[in-house]
């Protein structure tokens, strides 16, 4: 299973028979748009749990069901991870003072 956020609706309407009237969902997996059927009326915002491969076509309403992706839930609360920001640069080092030309340090 995963968990994405829906984008947007996608609308199709030259399709296949076997796609039926289902609702199609563009949802944002990482960096990755996909598209999902959806089995439960998600809202753009959302954020829902998917099942791919086969599960997903059983979810969509039978195993023949053209779908690798299908959304099964909405999720009530979801924090999702802070991005990951890269370490701070390290602060710069003084550099060693040298001695004056002839003379000693003192």
């Amino acid at each position: 299973m995963l968990i994405v956020k829906v984008i947007k609706p996608l609308v199709s309407t030259n399709r296949i028979p076997d796609f039926e009237h289902k609702h199609l969902q563009v949802v944002q997996d990482g960096s990755a748009k996909k598209v999902a059927v959806d089995a439960v009326g998600a809202k753009p915002g959302d954020w829902v749990i998917c099942v791919s491969s086969s599960a997903a076509r059983e979810a969509a309403g039978s195993k023949s069901y053209p779908s690798d992706l299908t959304i099964v839930g909405i999720i009530d609360h979801w924090e999702p991870d802070p991005p990951k920001t890269s370490a701070p640069a390290p602060a710069p080092t003084s550099a060693p003072t040298t001695p004056p030309p002839g003379g000693s340090p003192s």
